[in-house]
């Protein structure tokens, strides 16, 4: 199946924030990341999974490398997906000493120094969303969505999303976004081929 996040009702104004320290490498403001919109209002860095999976599903890429790069103080990408036991390696491409900082209810804190290319590996157990920050410069900020199945997504800059080898049937969509919350939508996924589903979400 296939559907698309978007916005519903005016979108609000874009923010800038200011860079205080380090700006040779920084520049001298960032766009603010927490909702990224298309000129339609679709929503990028949605995260849509299904909380009535089929059973034994199987993980397509479970063993892929999973990787979160800092680069000109931003978190690259903003938001990822890592299935429970999973690792994810955090690189550090800037010219100046970044951190990675987590304090996540169900899976292990961690505040790690990182210099100049060292790679810090980081490996989460357990299913939460789990959001990253550095202390040293503190609009950098990164999510860390820890999969129960394999049927999560994250929406793009279109927003949209696919679940692929979805049995036809009814399921509950779950749909989380850092700055709008979360809702949930039923949907019924037919033998033939559905039709796009549309969610919309509001600015709060």
């Amino acid at each position: 199946m296939t559907g698309k996040v978007v916005l519903s009702g005016p979108a609000p104004a874009s923010k800038k924030i200011e860079v205080t320290i380090d700006q040779y490498v920084c520049g001298n403001e960032k766009d603010a990341e927490d909702l990224q919109l298309s000129p339609r209002k679709e929503i990028r860095n949605a995260v849509v999974w299904v909380e009535n999976p089929p059973a034994d599903a199987p993980w397509p890429g479970r063993d892929a490398k999973i990787e979160v790069d800092q680069k000109a103080c931003d978190f690259i990408p903003h938001v990822v997906l890592v299935p429970a036991g999973g690792t994810v390696d955090f690189l550090n491409s800037d010219r100046l000493l970044h951190n990675i900082h987590a304090k996540p209810k169900l899976n292990v804190s961690f505040n790690r120094t990182q210099p100049k290319s060292r790679t810090i590996p980081v490996t989460f157990a357990k299913p939460e969303i789990v959001h990253i920050n550095c202390d040293l410069h503190s609009w950098m900020s990164n999510w860390v969505v820890v999969m129960a199945h394999p049927f999560y997504a994250i929406t793009g800059a279109d927003g949209q999303f696919t679940f692929n080898n979805l049995p036809a049937g009814r399921y509950t969509l779950h749909v989380w976004h850092e700055r709008l919350g979360e809702i949930r939508q039923t949907v019924t996924v037919s033998e033939a081929a559905s039709a796009p589903v549309t969610i919309q979400m509001k600015a709060r």
